[in-house]
C-alpha cells in the first residue's frame, strides 16, 4: 500500500476531530440528561454479538446493513450492531424482566455495511429511547413528545413530523384475504404511489375492499386527511378503525403540545412495515431527503427472547443533531497554563486547581507561555513571593 493510501478511510466512514468531537460529546450529555429527566435509564449494549440474537425480529433491511464476521472462539457467525434497538429489547425481555413499564435509553456508535442513502454515514452515533410495557397511545405520545423535545433541545429549525399507522394497511389486507406475495406487491406499489399498479393488483377484490386499499394512495396531507380517512375507510374492520382513532388521538395531543410543529399524515407510507406493528413516525427538515429521526411501535419484539412486550421508541444520529442544530454545543476552551517543572509545590498547585474543576495544561520541555494560546489557555500559573498563583496571560 502506498504511503498516501494509509490515510484513506472507507467510503461512509469518518473520523471526528476537535472541536466537532467536543460538540458531539456535549450533545450526547445534554440528550442523555434530558432522557434522565423523563425517567429513562441508560444502558450500554455490546458492539458485536451472535448474529441470530442481533437480528431477532429485525427486518431484511437491517440484515443487509449488518457487517458479519466469524467468531474465532466459537466458530459462530457474529455481527457488528447496525441498530441498537433490538439489543435493548433483549435487555428488557431477558435481563430486566420487569412487570411494569420500563423506560430505557442508549447512545453509541453503530456500523452499516451499506449506507441508508448515498450521502449518509456508515458509522452514525445512534442515540435513542425505548418504552416497554405500554400498549395504548399514551406510550406512543410520550415517545413522540420526547423525540420532539430532543430536536428542540438541539434547536433544529423547521422540523415537521410525518405520522402513519401500519395497522391500517395490515388490517385491510387481512380483511381482503391477500396472500403474502400479493400483499408484498401491493405494498411496493403503494410506496411508489403507483396508482395504475394499485388498481391492477386490487381488481379481483370485492369492490368495497378494493376501494379502501386504493384510497390509501391519496390519503396523505395535513390533519384533515384523518377526517377524510374516516369517510373513505367506513365499514373497514374494527382494527383498522381503531388504528385510525389512535392516530387522531395522537395528532390532537401533539397539536396542543407542539403547535409550532407541522404534522403530515400518509396512510400509504409504510416505513418499517415488516418490523413495526402500529404507529410510525419520522422527523424531517427542508433540504434533507432522509428522516433525521424516526421510530414507531414494534410490539412483541421480545418474543424470541422468551417474553413478548408492547414496545415503542425512536432513534436519531448525534452527528445529525450537531450538524443541523443551532444550539451552541461548543464550550469555550479556557484553562490555566502551568510552566514546565518537577517541583513539589508546583505539582501541588496544579493538582489543587484540577481538583477544583479547572483545566490545567502543563508545559512540556521546550514550551513557554507563547504556546499557551494554542493550548486554549487564557491564564497562567506564576510564582510570586514563593507562592503559585493564577494570573491573566498578557495579550
Amino acid at each position: 500500500m502506498a504511503t498516501v493510501d494509509r490515510w484513506l478511510l472507507p467510503d461512509g466512514i469518518e473520523e471526528i476531530l476537535p472541536p466537532e468531537a467536543a460538540s458531539i460529546e456535549i450533545a450526547r450529555r445534554q440528550v442523555l440528561e434530558l432522557f434522565q429527566r423523563w425517567g429513562y435509564e441508560f444502558v450500554v449494549t455490546p458492539h458485536i454479538e451472535f448474529l441470530e440474537s442481533l437480528l431477532t425480529a429485525a427486518g431484511e433491511d437491517l440484515e443487509l446493513r449488518t457487517f458479519k464476521v466469524t467468531d474465532p472462539l466459537s466458530g459462530r457467525l457474529m455481527g457488528f450492531r447496525a441498530d441498537i434497538t433490538p439489543q435493548v429489547a433483549r435487555m428488557d425481555a431477558h435481563a430486566l424482566r420487569r412487570e411494569g413499564p420500563s423506560r430505557l435509553c442508549y447512545a453509541g456508535s453503530v456500523l452499516h455495511s451499506r449506507p441508508r442513502a448515498l450521502t449518509t454515514s456508515r458509522s452514525p452515533i445512534q442515540i435513542g429511547a425505548e418504552l416497554y410495557g405500554v400498549s395504548d397511545t399514551a406510550g406512543d405520545l410520550e415517545v413522540i413528545s420526547l423525540l420532539l423535545s430532543v430536536l428542540k433541545l438541539a434547536e433544529i429549525p423547521n422540523v415537521h413530523m410525518d405520522l402513519g399507522h401500519v395497522g391500517i394497511y395490515r388490517g385491510l389486507c387481512e380483511a381482503a384475504g391477500l396472500s403474502g406475495e400479493s400483499e408484498h406487491a401491493l405494498f411496493d406499489a403503494l410506496q411508489r404511489k403507483a396508482i395504475d399498479e394499485v388498481m391492477l393488483l386490487t381488481q379481483t377484490l370485492a369492490p368495497d375492499q378494493a376501494d379502501r386499499l386504493r384510497a390509501l394512495v391519496g390519503l396523505c396531507g395535513g390533519r384533515e386527511v384523518l377526517d377524510t380517512a374516516r369517510q373513505r375507510l367506513a365499514g373497514a374492520p374494527a382494527a383498522v378503525l381503531a388504528a385510525l382513532d389512535s392516530l387522531c388521538s395522537i395528532a390532537d395531543a401533539l397539536a396542543q403540545r407542539f403547535p409550532e410543529v407541522p404534522l403530515y399524515f400518509d396512510l400509504g407510507e409504510l416505513r418499517g412495515y415488516h418490523y413495526h406493528t402500529g404507529v410510525v413516525f419520522a422527523a424531517f427538515v427542508p433540504g434533507s431527503g432522509q428522516a433525521i429521526a424516526q421510530g414507531g411501535r414494534y410490539d412483541n419484539i421480545g418474543a424470541d427472547f422468551g417474553r413478548a412486550r408492547p414496545a415503542t421508541g425512536f432513534s436519531t444520529d448525534l452527528k445529525t443533531l450537531v450538524t443541523l442544530g443551532q444550539a451552541n454545543m461548543v464550550e469555550p476552551l479556557t484553562g490555566v497554563w502551568a510552566p514546565y517543572g518537577e517541583g513539589v509545590q508546583l505539582w501541588q498547585a496544579i493538582r489543587q486547581l484540577r481538583d477544583a474543576g479547572e483545566r490545567v495544561v502543563q508545559a512540556l520541555p521546550g514550551q513557554t507561555d507563547a504556546d499557551a494560546c494554542e493550548a486554549g489557555c487564557d491564564r497562567h500559573l506564576v510564582c510570586r513571593d514563593g507562592h503559585w498563583q493564577v494570573a491573566p496571560l498578557a495579550s
